[in-house]
Formats: structure tokens, C-alpha cells, sequence
């Protein structure tokens, strides 16, 4: 919907593209940011922003929507509560409302009702785990994208430990999908009427409509306070699930937690209702139906009784539920023909870590190691998450943003030394690396320092963080790879880009002493790419960086002795460098829409020996963060779902949807892959498979959704590092993570 007279050009410095609806509290917007990334923007009607009892509930909207960063809801990207007109930013999520998909496609059937059914529990469960209550989960507020249902609108949300808030003489919700409760005592409103609400969603997803409907709100809201819900046409297996979650009273409904787990044991077909069901035999459209497919297909090779009822929550389960579920499954499985159950993987802890081992044999904790968390001040510190840390032995060398570099106890946290950075730093420079007792990072000029070199590579003293010498350095890589790497660590020497960048420069780590320089050819930039011990450049024309189209790279192998260039060898691009398998570097293909990049559609291998340049197409185009471990490429999505790629084929190895939204990873140690958000949400996936061996919670208030992030975990041993947001580290140990919820 394109811009009307009289809308703003820009919000909060956000450019404005189209208006995307319109409500009775304010307009949203999609705008994008700087990077291009798109956002939706939630500005307050004019006639709400003097009512201090409205700017109330939309502080605690943001707030609550903050607090809340799991792979099924829109994180906040900015806000402005306070301002002459209040706004928020959140993630754009593409796709239909489940309102919008019912009336133009009908009810939902089949596994894709049950995977939207375990979408929308696990949402309720990472909104309860941070001590939100949504309010107002109805189907205008549950948004079908590409990768899963997303919860959105905090809009009457309210953290549980807050004084609930309602507006003079107003019942504020949607009566077709609001608790008793939340009618008749909406202080009192915790948890368990989100329950209350998801049950009633899930019967209009399999039917078309709620189960008290009526022509009258007011009779609506007296039926779901007083009457038993109408579920004659909702499947018999979910017909059982739903039926404990609109209990009258709260305390007779599952947790969110419970209800994943019923979810979970539902056969994958819900079969029929023993009567035809309007719109049942429609005909779908395909492609919404795979937006639908939010969850992997279980793993055959799973042990007998090795599902979620074993996990605690399982075993908490309410015994008076079971027999009704298991009658109701022996029903669906009388009526669409014997079928062996399995249940999914669980995104949470499962055992807590006791039947759930992750750790490598070999891998051991530091001696005397504890779990612990730190903050490292920097020299701005406004500057958010940042840091990235490498792990020698039981030091961890880290840097970034506000921080050159610092040594850290990888047993306790405790620091050595810290060397600051006093100016604004380039998105993504983090640490360059650690080699022969020398530390290399990133320093930026103060802004009341303009006659300092604007970015320079300085080079530290391991054991005491004494500087030993720096250099100017170029900042400019990303604008040739798409990943900022203005300088890397070969062997003992580290080569970076003059601040001219005009040529490479090559320097022993230790002394600084320079062993050779080489001009990049004419008309181009270039950046350093390490392909094991080996190095090669990566340049474009001064055209194409200008232009931000860089659509032909050229690599050319360099001698490390003499750092001659090789002959030119073209790229099919743009393309990516994420890393290399079996002696060759490999890069992702980006696919492109104008000049903006929508995803990965292959991938292209260099061999440095026969200099011979081979191409394979993946079967879409994934879309997420890039990273690469053990000759296995992944791309984490920006909702969680994180795909194995197979470099040499292009074929998919297997895909996972985690609770962990705009993951950066992996890093790989322990015996597992590990992926983690600026809020410090990790998750741990078995590498054979993708299992999810267990998840934490958020330990840092970081905003989610970012994309192209370098991995933020570090493996020392079985002990894992995180950086998160504002500079913040913390370690366990992989066989004893912290518990969700």
C-alpha cells in the first residue's frame, strides 16, 4: 500500500516506502535502516500521544517487547515512547495474517495445523519465560512467514511483575479470544489466559471459527465466561488438547510448556472430525503451505520412547490429560490407518544436561573453572555487542567495538589487561587475532582527534597488553567480500590494507617490521582472504565498489615470501568467502533483487592448486546469516531456522528450526555447533542432523535480528564463552548449560 497525502517522508531518521495498515491506536509503516534492512514502524495516532495514560501502555509495550526475543515474534529494532509522537521499530515480517490466510484459503488441516499449532505454543513459551503476558493473541496478530508463525502486537501486553493497566472503562481485548478472566478481572490476567487464547486460535485454524461465536460481542463475551466451547468440528486428536486449555479456571489449564509437550505427541496427521468439514477439500497454495512447514521432519533413527515425555516437563505433565490424549490419538489412528508416533526435538533444555551430554570425551573444563559473566568497559560505552574473543589455552584474547583488545581468565573471568578504543568503530572489525604471544585488534580515533589515523591495527603484548606498534589501516573490505576483513593473522605475520587502499602490507606480528608490500592492480580495491596457510585477494573495480555492485570478483593467489600476485582468476559473482573445505576456499553465491540481497543461491569452490573454479546451485535461495565449520557450510536465518549445506554439491544436509532468532554462528567445539544472538540466547545442535541438543535463555538486553554477525561463541576446552550486548561475556560448562525458564 503505497504512501498517502499527509504521511511523514521518514520516522525517527527511517525512510518511509509504504504504509502497511492502518488501526485504531496508529499506522504502521515499512521503512529500512541504514543497511537496508526492512522494519516495520508503529507510529501512535496524533490524538493518543497527549494522553499520559496511553503513553503509559505503550512504554510498556516496547518494553514488553524487548523483553521478548525467541524465533516467533518481531524483535524491536528502535524506539521513541517517549517523543512529540510516539513510534516503534520492529523487524519486518513478510507474509499473511492467519485472518488473512482463513478467509482467502479456509481452515487449516493435516501436519500443517499441528506445525502451526507448535509454532504458536513455542512462542507463548519464550513470551512467558521473560515474564510477558501477551493479552491478545488472535489470528489478526499471528503473521505466516517464510520460516514460521510470528506472535506480534504487545500492544496490551504487560510483564507479569508489572501492575496491569487498563484503560478508564474500557475492557481492552478481542472477546472472541479472551480468557474469563481476563473479561471479569482483567488484573488478575497471568499466563495461562494466553493458553486460554491459543486454544480458541487453534479452533478457528481448523475451522474457520472460534468456539463461541455469536452475531453479538456482548453475548460473545457472556459465552466464554459462562458456556462450553463448540469444538464438534475441530479434529479429534487436537479437540483433546484444546479442550484443557479453555478450562474456565487458569490453574485447569496446561503451562505453555505442558501444552508443547500434548502438541508435540499429536500423530502428524490430525486426521478428520468423523464428519465432512467445510472447505476441507479445498485445494492449497503450495507455497503457502511450505511457509507453513515450521518444524523438521523427526529423526527416524531416534530410539524407541526417546521423544520430549521423558523430558522434566514430561514428566510434570498432569496425569489427568494423558488417558484423554491417548484415547484421542488411538481414535485418529483407528480412522487414517496404524501410524508409529514420534515426538519433535525439544528447543529447550530436555534433561538439563544429564542425558543430554554434548561434551567431546577429550574436552575438559579449565582447572577450577566456575561459571561466570563480566562486563568489559570500553571507550564508548554506548557501543553495543561487539566484542569476539579466541581462546589460548586458559586465556580468551577479545575485542571490538570500544576495546583494542583484553585478556581474560577463561576460568573465572577475570581480567589482566584492557587496551581501549576511544572513538566510533566500523559495524562488524572486531579482533584481527592472536599469535606468538602477540594480540592484534582494532583501534578508532577519537572525534575531537581528527589528526589521528581514523582506523588503525595495533598490535599487543600478550602477557602484559603493553602496545608494541600500529599502523594505519583501510576500512573498506566489506565493500569487496560483503565481510569485514581488513587485516588477517598468516602464520606469525599479519597482513592489513594501507590507509590509501592502494596496496597490502605484511608485517612480523611481534616486531612490526615490514617483510613486503604489494600495490593491488590498477583500478581496483582488494581485501586479504585466508585459505588455510595459504592467502589470497579478493578485489573488485573502483567501479563497482562505488557503485555497490560487485558482481565480478577477482581473486589472485599472493606469496606469502614476496607477496606477488598471482595470474587473475574471475568469480561468478557477488559472492561471499565463508571459509574453506578440503584446501579450497569456498563463498556463497548471493541472489539479488535491484541492488539489495534477498539470500544464498550457490556455491562456488576454489581450488588454490589447479586455480580451477567450480559451481553449484542450492535448491532455493536461503536467506540468513553465512558461517562454515568442519567443511559444512550453515546459514542461520534471521527467525532461527538454521540450514547445513553440503559445499561441494550445494546439497542440503539438513535444516532446524531453534528458539535462538538472528543467530550468528557457528563455532563448533565440545561436540557440538553452537549459534547465539546479541541477547545471548545460544543453542547447541548435534552436527550429524542438526538435533537440538539444548537452548538457553537470553542473558543480555541485545537486540535480535541482526544478519551477517560473526560467530559470538568461543570453545576453551568444554567450557563455552558468549558475547552478547553491551560487552558482556559469560561461561558455562557444554555438559551443564543453564536452564531455560
Amino acid at each position: 500500500m503505497s504512501l498517502r497525502a499527509g504521511d511523514p517522508a521518514e520516522i525517527g531518521g527511517y525512510p518511509l516506502e509504504a504504509r502497511l495498515g492502518s488501526g485504531g491506536m496508529g499506522t504502521v509503516f515499512l521503512a529500512r535502516t541504514s543497511s537496508g534492512r526492512p522494519v516495520a514502524i508503529k507510529l501512535i495516532h496524533q490524538q493518543y500521544a497527549g494522553d499520559d495514560e496511553f503513553r503509559i501502555r505503550f512504554r510498556q509495550e516496547v518494553a514488553a517487547a524487548r523483553r521478548v526475543s525467541g524465533a516467533f515474534t518481531a524483535a524491536v529494532v528502535d524506539a521513541a515512547p517517549d517523543a512529540e509522537q510516539p513510534w516503534m521499530a520492529t523487524t519486518y515480517i513478510e507474509g499473511h495474517t492467519l485472518a488473512q490466510y482463513i478467509a482467502a484459503h479456509g481452515p487449516l488441516d493435516g501436519g500443517e495445523l499441528r506445525r502451526l499449532a507448535i509454532g504458536l505454543a513455542e512462542a507463548l513459551r519464550d513470551i512467558h519465560r521473560v515474564g510477558v503476558v501477551h493479552r491478545d493473541l488472535k489470528p489478526s496478530n499471528v503473521v505466516l512467514s517464510p520460516e514460521g508463525p510470528r506472535v506480534i502486537d504487545f500492544g496490551i501486553s504487560r510483564a507479569v511483575d508489572q501492575q496491569t493497566l487498563t484503560m478508564t472503562g474500557r475492557v481492552i481485548g478481542t472477546p472472541p479470544f479472551m480468557s474469563p478472566e481476563q473479561l471479569q478481572a482483567p488484573r488478575g490476567v497471568g499466563p495461562r489466559s494466553d493458553v486460554f487464547s491459543l486454544g480458541t486460535l487453534l479452533v478457528y485454524a481448523a475451522t474457520g471459527h472460534g468456539p463461541f461465536d455469536s452475531d453479538s460481542p456482548y453475548m460473545t463475551a457472556y459465552q466464554v465466561v459462562h458456556e462450553e466451547p463448540s469444538l464438534d468440528a475441530v479434529p479429534v486428536a487436537l479437540r483433546a488438547v484444546v479442550e484443557p486449555c479453555l478450562d474456565k479456571e487458569p490453574e485447569g489449564r496446561p503451562s505453555a510448556d505442558e501444552l508443547l509437550v500434548l502438541l508435540r505427541d499429536l500423530p502428524g496427521d490430525l486426521g478428520g472430525t468423523g464428519a465432512h468439514r467445510a472447505g476441507a477439500g479445498r485445494t492449497r497454495d503450495m507455497k503457502t503451505q511450505h511457509h507453513l512447514a515450521t518444524r523438521p521432519t523427526p529423526d527416524p533413527t531416534a530410539p524407541a520412547g526417546s521423544g520430549n515425555g521423558s523430558t522434566a516437563i514430561g514428566r510434570r505433565l498432569r496425569s489427568r490429560w494423558r488417558p484423554v490424549l491417548a484415547a484421542a490419538v488411538a481414535v485418529a489412528a483407528i480412522g487414517g490407518g496404524a501410524a508409529a508416533l514420534r515426538t519433535g526435538d525439544s528447543g529447550g533444555n530436555g534433561d538439563g544436561g544429564n542425558g543430554n551430554s554434548v561434551a567431546a570425551p577429550g574436552a575438559a573444563l579449565p582447572d577450577g573453572f566456575k561459571p561466570w559473566r563480566r562486563t568489559v568497559s570500553g571507550g564508548d560505552e554506548d557501543i553495543p555487542d561487539e566484542l569476539r574473543c579466541v581462546a589460548r589455552g586458559d586465556a580468551l584474547f577479545c575485542g571490538g567495538g570500544g576495546v583494542v583488545a583484553t585478556r581474560i581468565s577463561a576460568v573465572d573471568g577475570s581480567s589482566q589487561w584492557t587496551a581501549k578504543s576511544p572513538g566510533v568503530p566500523v559495524q562488524g572489525m572486531h579482533l584481527v587475532g592472536v599469535t606468538d604471544g602477540t594480540v592484534l585488534g582494532y583501534r578508532f580515533a577519537a572525534q575531537d582527534a581528527p589528526q589521528d589515523p581514523s582506523t588503525e591495527v595495533v598490535a599487543l603484548d600478550a602477557d602484559s597488553g603493553r602496545e608494541l606498534w600500529s599502523v594505519p589501516s583501510g576500512a573498506q573490505s566489506t565493500a569487496v567480500t560483503g565481510r569485514t576483513q581488513d587485516a588477517a593473522v598468516i602464520g606469525s605475520a599479519v597482513v592489513t590494507v594501507d590507509a590509501s587502499n592502494s596496496r597490502f602490507e605484511a608485517r612480523d606480528a611481534h616486531s612490526g617490521e615490514v617483510t613486503w608490500t604489494t600495490s593491488f592492480p590498477g583500478g581496483t580495491q582488494c581485501a586479504p582472504v585466508p585459505v588455510g596457510p595459504r592467502l589470497f585477494a579478493m578485489c573488485a573495480t573502483d567501479t563497482e565498489i562505488n557503485a555497490s555492485e560487485v558482481r565480478h570478483p577477482t581473486l589472485y593467489a599472493v606469496d606469502r615470501a614476496s607477496g606477488t600476485l598471482g595470474s587473475p582468476l574471475a568469480v561468478d559473482g557477488p559472492a561471499v568467502p565463508v571459509g574453506v573445505a578440503g584446501g579450497r576456499l569456498v563463498l556463497l553465491q548471493e541472489h539479488r533483487e535491484g541492488t539489495g540481497t534477498t539470500g544464498y543461491d550457490g556455491v562456488a569452490r576454489v581450488d588454490p592448486v589447479s586455480r580451477k573454479v567450480t559451481y553449484s546451485r542450492l535448491a532455493r535461495t536461503y536467506a540468513g546469516t553465512p558461517g562454515m565449520a568442519d567443511g559444512t557450510v550453515y546459514v542461520s536465518g534471521q527467525t532461527g531456522l538454521v540450514t547445513a549445506l553440503d559445499p561441494a554439491t550445494g546439497r542440503k544436509k539438513w535444516s532446524r528450526q531453534t528458539g535462538v532468532e538472528g543467530a550468528a554462528g557457528p563455532a563448533a567445539g565440545a561436540g557440538a555447533l553452537y549459534f547465539s544472538s546479541a541477547s545471548g540466547r545460544v543453542v547447541a545442535l548435534a552436527p550429524k542432523g542438526g538435533k537440538v541438543l539444548w537452548t538457553t535463555n537470553p542473558r543480555a538486553d541485545g537486540l535480535a535480528g541482526e544478519q551477517g554477525a560473526s560467530p559470538r561463541v568461543t570453545v576453551a576446552g568444554r567450557a563455552v564463552v558468549v558475547a552478547a550486548a553491551k560487552n558482556t561475556l559469560f561461561a558455562f560448562d557444554a555438559r551443564n548449560p543453564p536452564e531455560a525458564g
